[in-house]
């Protein structure tokens, strides 16, 4: 790091100050401003001034304080000691710095992102003369009980293995591997340093067609996101945008979780940072903060940083992605991040666009979206990136344009509903205005993996649920009783599926987490009363003899009634159902002799 003045403080405007007197700065380069040394990123450059966005509170500053050099762009720390930890923005361990500076962050606290003492248990897997590339994992690190860190070669560098350490105990500074390439050796310790604006480089992509398996039916099953894929969660305050995602943390298959508060209210950072310590991984039975990382940045932490956090985190994301990992990162929310970019701009004096949102808004969410993929890595392994953002429409108005733009560049869209929230249907999600554009490519998935008539049942429910949703239309003018039986039948069925398969109840141990095949059963059971009772009301038995039977309240149940381990208990239903509907049949018949005679 450089340690030469580059130029003055000339004017400040909240976190933007404009820099004089020989600066010699360069675009993107990360600087230290002020006699306080905060971090600051240049964000424009003119021939007789640089303007640098500061972020950290520039409360205090005044012009002719000095701005340094570092002669590097924005950069974060990437080895062992990532999972389990906390960080702000710019990658500042919170935890470490809470317990020396407090409850608030001091203006210029500058920590290691990384413990610098402690030993890791390093298992080095090669030895001199070797040849390695980008991406060759050179070590192993057991970071976690869930998570083996694999040291890797960084994207730049190539050559023939010198020297290399013995397994043993090391801190994350010592040279563990020497490449001499060409004429320049190279030190190779436990951690890389990584541009957070810049993506990381891989060999290639592959299609999204693998499901990111979430276990919450009413996305596995109408609108599921691939592995490497991108969903956007939009909802009013109050809809459920934290707690769905809390539950995709917890039980997707993802390897790696990525959690941003980016700009949400203090209150429910706590409650994250408090909660997810707490959760239990279902699938190792070890506390979930074993394979999750935490990026906190309330709403009244710099605002610049906030637009640093999300990048942050990316990078995060990408390099457990390098080593095989799949990663799902849940930024909460891209609003907040928006307005800063908003807040930002106005100091600029850029010219607003729509809303006064910087007219490059689109270009900065396609920025973060276009990072999700799932790749083939430069080390033979497959590792995916799936982002998940949720949006806070003001008002819960989807016109609005950070709302509009993200569905430009997403592809699986989980339209969260305010009534829905209300009446405490969970996950709020709007199975009329949500959709998912990975079918096409996740159908060969469903058919090995769940049933080969999955797809068509699927299309099946979703078309009783549309046909529902115009049926209500009438309803709310006319009412029910003046509709036909069999379209009573489709209100009655949709009920069914609203109820006892849409809802869900994050809190019940059978119904919190629900398997694909149990998923298609359900599905596939309630379909069949549906065709059944059809059968019924086209021969002129009421739909009313068919409610009596109490058939529609047995498949409300099903979530609750059979164990996820028990699934051959559908047989049992499926047979129950016929029998009743058998018995309502044949009583009609006789009542129809009985009626002639």
């Amino acid at each position: 790091m450089g340690d030469t003045s580059q130029g003055v403080i000339y004017g400040i405007n909240g976190p933007v100050i404009r820099v004089r007197g020989g600066h010699a700065l360069k675009m993107l380069e990360m600087v230290l401003v002020g006699n306080d040394r905060l971090i600051g990123e240049v964000i424009r450059v003119l021939e007789d001034e640089a303007i640098v966005q500061v972020y950290e509170h520039t409360t205090g500053l005044k012009p002719g304080e000095p701005v340094i050099s570092t002669g590097k762009p924005l950069t974060i720390k990437l080895g062992p000691g990532i999972i389990g930890n906390i960080f702000d923005g710019i990658q500042r361990p919170l935890t470490r710095i809470a317990h020396e500076t407090g409850a608030f962050i001091k203006r210029g606290t500058v920590m290691d992102t990384l413990d610098h003492d402690k030993l890791w248990d390093v298992k080095v897997l090669v030895r001199p003369g070797d040849t390695v590339k980008p991406g060759t994992i050179i070590a192993e690190v057991k970071e976690t009980e869930s998570v083996l860190h694999k040291v890797m070669v960084p994207p730049d560098i190539e050559g023939e293995v010198t020297e290399a350490a013995n397994d043993g105990r090391y801190n994350i500074n010592k040279t563990i591997v020497r490449v001499r390439e060409g004429k320049a050796i190279h030190n190779l310790t436990l951690v890389q340093e990584w541009p957070v604006r810049e993506p990381r480089p891989y060999k290639a992509r592959k299609p999204l067609d693998i499901p990111l398996v979430t276990g919450q039916r009413v996305i596995d099953t109408l609108f599921p996101i691939a592995k490497g894929g991108t969903a956007a969660i939009p909802g009013g305050f109050g809809t459920g945008k934290t707690l769905t995602q809390h539950q995709l943390a917890k039980w997707s298959n993802a390897d790696i979780i990525v959690y941003v508060g980016c700009g949400e209210r203090g209150n429910e950072i706590t409650e994250v940072l408090e909660d997810f310590p707490k959760l239990i991984d279902p699938r190792s039975g070890r506390p979930l903060m074993d394979r999750t990382v935490l990026i906190a940045n309330t709403s009244n932490m710099p605002v610049a940083a906030r637009e640093a956090s999300v990048y942050t985190g990316i990078t995060l994301a990408e390099y457990y992605r390098d080593m095989g990992y799949d990663v799902a990162i849940m930024a909460d929310s891209t609003s907040r991040w928006a307005e800063a970019l908003r807040e930002i701009s106005g100091r600029l004096e850029e010219m607003p666009a729509e809303e006064g949102f910087p007219a490059y808004l689109p270009s900065r969410l396609a920025e973060f979206y276009e990072r999700a993929g799932r790749v083939d890595t430069f080390n033979g392994h497959s590792g995916s990136v799936s982002i998940i953002g949720a949006v806070s429409p003001q008002g819960g108005d989807f016109s609005e344009p950070v709302t509009q733009n993200t569905k430009r560049f997403i592809r699986c869209f989980w339209a969260l509903d305010k009534s829905l929230a209300y009446t405490r249907h969970y996950p709020a999600i709007n199975w009329i205005n949500s959709y998912s554009e990975y079918w096409e490519d996740l159908t060969d998935w469903y058919k090995e993996n769940a049933d080969q008539n999955f797809m068509a049942r699927r299309i099946e429910l979703a078309r009783v649920l549309q046909e529902e949703g115009k049926l209500l239309d009438i309803v709310k003018l006319i009412g029910s009783d003046i509709l036909p039986d069999e379209q009573k039948l489709i209100l009655e069925v949709a009920k069914a599926i609203r109820q006892g398969f849409l809802q869900q109840n994050a809190y019940h141990e059978q119904d919190t987490y629900v398997p694909m095949q149990k998923q298609y059963l359900m599905m596939d059971s309630i379909l069949r009363l549906y065709e059944k009772s059809l059968k019924l009301v086209a021969r002129g038995i009421p739909i009313s003899v068919i409610r009596k039977t109490g058939v529609f309240e047995d498949v409300i149940r099903i979530k609750y009634t059979i164990p996820n381990d028990d699934l051959g208990k559908f047989e049992d239903l499926n047979k129950k159902i016929a029998e009743t509907l058998d018995e309502v049949e044949a009583g009609y018949k006789a009542t129809e002799r009985k009626s002639d005679v």
